[in-house]
């Protein structure tokens, strides 16, 4: 697989510390899963975060925090592990995207949209961000449009034409407030 459009730094660096919502988070870590040149610069980003952390004074914790920590570990439910992205019954949703879908991409109830275009949300925990799989029949265009704020892409499978740029598999377009297109 030959990526060539990766993650900005500033997404990178959000993911690493943890700020991202869980759509976009989502969208990171399928990438990582995809992008080896990506995974490498998480590392770093994780590292740099370690550093910062090493050099905060400590701070003490009570008594009572580790038993608190075990409650919240014993009170979770369990879930089944997701089959491994390895998996060649589905290779084209790595995990952890596969863990949110329960299934692969012929088995979803897609719902149509648009002459050409179906789509499955994706529920979030956060109910903040929005995630969602768009499925468009080949040589479909979409209408020229803007967003109200940042949108990240990140194909699945085939190729997607924007604005010149033709994104294949592991590609990431971001887009934002500024952007008007016609993909």
């Amino acid at each position: 697989m030959n990526i060539k459009f990766h993650l900005g730094d500033d997404i990178l660096l959000k993911y690493a510390a943890g700020t991202l919502d869980e759509a976009s988070g989502l969208l990171v870590a399928t990438h990582l899963a995809l992008c080896p040149h990506c995974r490498a610069r998480n590392r770093a980003a994780d590292a740099l975060g370690g550093v910062l952390l090493d050099s905060l004074e400590a701070a003490p914790l009570p008594a009572s925090a580790m038993d608190a920590v075990l409650a919240r570990l014993r009170d979770e439910p369990q879930t089944e592990s997701a089959p491994s992205a390895t998996d060649s019954t589905n290779p084209v949703i790595p995990d952890p995207l596969r863990s949110y879908l329960g299934g692969d991409l012929d088995s979803l109830h897609w719902r149509m949209v648009a002459p050409r275009v179906h789509q499955i949300q994706i529920e979030t925990a956060d109910h903040r961000s929005k995630a969602r799989l768009l499925r468009f029949h080949s040589g479909s265009t979409v209408p020229t449009h803007g967003h109200n704020g940042r949108e990240l892409t990140l194909v699945l499978t085939g190729s997607l034409c924007d604005r010149g740029t033709v994104l294949r598999r592991g590609d990431i377009a971001e887009t934002d407030e500024r952007t008007e297109h016609q993909p």
